[in-house]
This record gives structure tokens, sequence and C-alpha cells, in this order.
């Protein structure tokens, strides 16, 4: 693709970058046959080929307008046009620069900003987040019901076991996980534990930054890296062997902290040395025999493989390897490349498309009448928990026995009343 970037970010490092993706595409088109919202929507502009040239346009210095900016807030960025496309176009990484250069050009509606805002100023905050969500169940009677099926009880914690084994790893502890399901890094605890190692958290780490980040406040995203880098160095200099992922979506991005601050002085090598380390749990235990580990009841499983993970992460095979490998029996899903509709806040920000891509979601797990549903992205398992009567679950809970899936607890975390249904 030839380019004739403008000059605003011709010389700068995120124009070099752009103008690098933009030529490696060949507009072959591979990338629309797995793109869910081309396939929702039948426009070009709605695809990720459309949506390059539109990103070229915009770095080309052409007028920018709101019909721009929906058609790249329409994108999902769960980069299944990566896997397919045969040139290696980072396309993931093309939206966040194009997105970002558009945020400027182009003055959102009022309503829009608020929203935005307060996504930002509450969800990478557990404790203002808890606090949104004991308020909201004040008021559960008055909420209509699409909105009590995204607020899912909190479930009891127990105990982790202590810090006792040779071997450690690290965990990332301050997301919106650590409010809604607590038990899944719970859960990883005891499963490492049994493994002989030992989870630690760091008390300073928070949010990995994909939130700010994916809506475009790029350097409130990259401070948040700042602080977990900070949080985690003194365990890293200590020789932890990794830093754990239970959530797919924060994996990815993790993973991305040496690239997004390689050119940040103070912070470059330690976010390499980071981003070296850091592993989904899936990962970590593929490479462990686990042959001694006591799961508690092999249930027959829908495996739902978040974007995050198989086309952001490239890790598709490693869980069902896993379970398989563990007894559990996996049911076919048809299109499993496609998202679910989660994609971080694009549930909350393009709802009608997201649940669309939810009801699919959903009727291809259930397809084979499986007694679970897994995932491994805190997101994820809240959006498909908010459309179906099967306990979705974090596969790692399966594994450590804490998978809560009574019908009735099932109700619970769907936050309705069981008069409701």
């Amino acid at each position: 693709m030839q380019t004739r970037l403008a000059a605003f970010i011709r010389d700068t490092s995120e124009g070099r970058e752009a103008d690098a993706i933009l030529r490696s595409c060949v507009h072959c088109g591979f990338c629309t046959a797995t793109c869910p919202t081309y396939q929702l929507l039948g426009d070009e502009l709605d695809g990720p080929r459309g949506r390059i040239y539109l990103i070229k346009q915009v770095l080309e210095g052409e007028d920018v307008s709101q019909r721009t900016q929906l058609h790249l807030d329409r994108c999902l960025t769960c980069r299944a046009c990566e896997t397919t496309c045969p040139s290696g176009v980072r396309y993931g990484r093309l939206a966040d620069i194009g997105r970002g250069v558009v945020e400027e050009k182009v003055r959102r509606p009022w309503l829009d900003r608020v929203q935005r805002r307060l996504l930002r100023l509450v969800l990478p905050y557990p404790q203002r987040f808890t606090r949104v969500l004991k308020i909201a169940g004040l008021f559960r009677a008055l909420l209509p019901a699409a909105f009590k099926s995204k607020l899912p009880a909190t479930p009891a914690v127990s105990a982790r076991p202590t810090t006792r084994h040779n071997r450690r790893m690290l965990a990332l502890e301050g997301c919106v996980q650590s409010v809604l399901a607590p038990t899944i890094n719970q859960a990883t605890a005891k499963v490492l534990d049994q493994l002989g190692i030992s989870l630690l958290s760091a008390s300073r780490s928070g949010c990995c930054g994909a939130l700010s980040y994916h809506l475009s406040a790029h350097e409130e995203g990259l401070n948040f890296m700042r602080r977990n880098i900070d949080a985690w160095w003194p365990h890293v200099e200590e020789g932890v062997e990794a830093v754990v992922m239970t959530a797919s979506g924060c994996g990815v991005m993790v993973k991305d902290y040496g690239k997004l601050l390689q050119h940040d002085p103070l912070y470059a090598e330690k976010a390499a040395r980071v981003s070296a380390l850091t592993r989904d749990i899936g990962e970590i235990l593929l490479a462990e025999d686990c042959s001694s580990l006591g799961v508690p009841v092999r249930k027959k499983i829908a495996l739902h493989l978040p974007c995050t993970l198989q086309h952001g992460q490239r890790l598709g095979g490693t869980t069902e390897n896993l379970l398989s490998r563990l007894g559990f029996t996996l049911t076919p899903v048809v299109d499993a490349h496609l998202c679910c509709g989660s994609a971080g806040t694009y549930s909350i920000l393009q709802p009608e498309l997201s649940q669309r891509l939810l009801v699919n979601k959903i009727e291809a797990l259930e397809a084979g009448d499986p007694e679970v549903i897994a995932t491994g992205n805190i997101g994820c398992m809240v959006h498909l928990q908010s459309c179906t009567q099967k306990p979705v679950r974090h596969w790692i809970e399966l594994l450590a026995g804490s998978d809560r899936s009574s019908p009735e607890s099932v109700i619970r975390n769907r936050g309705l009343d069981t008069a409701e249904n």
C-alpha cells in the first residue's frame, strides 16, 4: 500500500509504526471473512480492510468525520483479522493509533464523552467499582433486566495457600476481576500450590491499562503500565518465574508493555522484561506435570476461547489441550473464532451489535448441551452469563473445585431473583 503521511504524524514514532503497518497490507480482503462486524453489517467500512483505508486517509491528513469515528468505534479489536491475514498486518496496533488521532480531531457528543469518562474513572479502580456495584444493588428492583444481568453476585473467597514454595510467580490483582470474581485468582493460587508454586501479589499493582488505552486515553493507559511495573519490579529482581495472567484481556496488554513503552527511557528495559515474563495461566499449566492435580469433577464443557487469547496472544489450542489432557469432555463449538461481543467496554458502548454477537455465541456454546461453559477472561465470563442459564466459569475454577455450578448460584450470579425467571 502506497502511503503519504501528513506532516503532523510522519516523523513521530507512532507515524513510522503506522506507515510500516499500512505498507504491509496487500488489499487481499481475506480479513473480511473472519470479521464479526463485517459479517453482521456487510459494509466494507465495517471490516478490517475498509477501516485500514479510513485510518490511512486520517493519517494522510484528509478530513475526519463522526462517520469515520463510528466505523472505528464499531470495531471490536478482536484481531481475528490478524489470525487470518497472510501478510501479518498488525491491525490491532494500527487501530489504536488511528483511533487516538481521530479522538483528537473529532469532538464526540457530550453524552458519549461523559460515558467514556465514567468508564475510565470507575472500572480500573476496584474500590470505586465496588462502591458503584453496592449502590446499584440497593436499587436492583428499579433497574432494567438487561442491566441486572450485568450485576453478578460476588462469591465468598476462602484464604489462599500460604507462601511456602521456592518456586514463585506473580499475579495481576488490581482489575475488575478482583471485584467480580475474586475466586479466579484464589483458584489459581490453589492449583499452583498443588504444583509446588506459590502465587504472590503486589499490593501497589492495579489495572493493566487496557481499558484506558483502548478508549484512546493513551497516556493514562501508559501510566497504569508504569505503575504496575514499579509494583512488580522488586519481585522481578527477586527472581519470580512468571507474571501470571488469569484474564486474557489483561494478558495481551501486559505482553505488549515492552512495545508500548519502548521509547520511554525510564521504563523501556523494565517493560520488556515484564512482557517477557508474562504468561497466561494455560501456558504455565501446559508446561507443568499436572498429573498430580486432584481435579474434583471432570465436567462436560463448552469452551469459549476469548479473542485476546486465540487472536491477540495466539494461544489457540493451549487451553483445549490442557483440559483434554486432564480428562474433561469438550463439546464442539461452531465459529469458535468469532467474538462473543464483550470486547472490553464494547458491550456497554455498542450494545446492539454486542447483543447480536452474544446471542450467536451462546447458541453455538449451548449446542452440545454442556454442563458448564468455560472461558478465560472476566469480561467474556460476565457477558456470557448474562444470556444463559448454564453456569459460566473461568476454567481454572473447575480445576480447583470452586465452580459454583448449582442452578441457584447461576441465578444469583446473573443478578436476577428467581421470581423474575
